[in-house]
């Protein structure tokens, strides 16, 4: 029994277009975890996660034969794939509409929160923080949500990140640090709320 353990992904794209099907089951375990989270925090909908993956590795079996090695690896590949089928599904959806940083839902919240605190339940205010900072990074420009999405979420290194953006790991440093300013900007609503059900006392603390 062959080790595919030991295959390169590159050796794996191969051996899938030569129609061995194990070849191509390994390559798939190997890259959908990465391309579903990617797809995920990018359109913030499972269903659509689940469709890019499918297209994703539909794509790979068509147009295999375009991998290049001297371009970067497969998961480079197929991570430009992934992010075309992304950009399809956010042209086809309702844009993302960006949040003001006043009059937000982000601020209803805080207030709410600290008006309710005593009558939610923890799990609940995380999991309505949780969905408010979503909102936050959709609302982010594409080049900004990008970096976030893959270094933030997807942990990927800021070299890895570059590969798939192709550009320099200076400018993905540059458009983290911008797009954390930015969404710290757009949370400090949160962390007001934050720190008046920890101090109780009004107005944030510096």
């Amino acid at each position: 029994m062959d080790n595919f353990q030991l295959s390169s992904d590159a050796d794996l794209l191969t051996r899938s277009l030569a129609g061995d099907e194990r070849a191509f089951v390994a390559l798939y375990d190997r890259l959908k975890s990465g391309i579903f989270r990617y797809a995920f925090y990018m359109t913030n909908s499972k269903t659509a996660a689940e469709e890019v993956t499918q297209e994703v590795f539909i794509t790979l079996l068509k147009e295999g034969r375009n991998y290049r090695r001297t371009r970067g690896d497969v998961g480079a590949f197929a991570f430009g794939i992934a992010r075309n089928f992304v950009r399809r599904i956010e042209r086809r959806e309702r844009p993302y509409l960006p949040l003001p940083v006043h009059d937000s839902p982000l601020e209803n919240l805080a207030s709410t929160l600290v008006a309710h605190s005593e009558d939610l339940s923890g799990q609940m205010i995380r999991d309505e923080v949780a969905g408010r900072v979503q909102a936050a990074i959709a609302s982010l420009p594409d080049h900004y949500r990008q970096a976030v999405v893959l270094c933030d979420l997807c942990e990927l290194s800021y070299e890895e990140a570059a590969a798939r953006l192709h550009c320099a790991v200076g400018t993905i440093r540059s458009r983290l640090n911008r797009a954390h300013a930015i969404l710290a900007q757009k949370l400090e609503p949160l962390r007001c709320s934050a720190d008046i059900r920890s101090t109780g006392t009004e107005g944030c603390l510096i």
